[in-house]
């Protein structure tokens, strides 16, 4: 949980001698500290997670550039076979071998990081969310 997030105090014995009004005060300052908390956890959850995506969204983009420079050294090989019947096109075939090779971690790479950051629910903030609604429930059947 995060260090700025508060939970509210446990329900103890002095309710019985507080005022309606102070804990109706109580209340209401202990549910704001907790929906200030959780949206800040949620924030902080999906911005971890967009960070993920855009790393992700960026090794896909690399590799896409280096797929083209491999069907560039391809395309280059098959010039230089058809036109001059040397060995000169063995080694474009090698080098746009490896280029695609490079092309195909570096985009796996990518959707490997893609898919930690999907779904961008917070499910942190969410889950303590669902944990405060049972224990007020819980506190309001009392």
């Amino acid at each position: 949980m995060n260090s700025s997030t508060r939970r509210p105090e446990p329900v103890s014995d002095s309710l019985e001698t507080e005022t309606t009004g102070e804990l109706l005060t109580r209340l209401s300052t202990q549910l704001s500290d907790l929906v200030r908390g959780e949206l800040e956890l949620a924030r902080t959850e999906l911005a971890t997670k967009a960070k993920r995506a855009g790393v992700g969204a960026g090794l896909a983009g690399a590799g896409a550039v280096v797929a083209l420079l491999g069907a560039g050294a391809l395309v280059a090989a098959a010039i230089a076979a058809l036109a001059l019947v040397v060995p000169v096109w063995l080694a474009a075939v090698i080098v746009g071998v490896v280029l695609l090779v490079v092309a195909g971690i570096l985009a796996l790479a990518g959707r490997s990081s893609i898919k930690k950051a999907v779904p961008p629910v917070p499910r942190q903030a969410v889950e303590n969310v669902q944990h405060d609604v049972a224990t007020v429930k819980g506190a309001v059947r009392r």
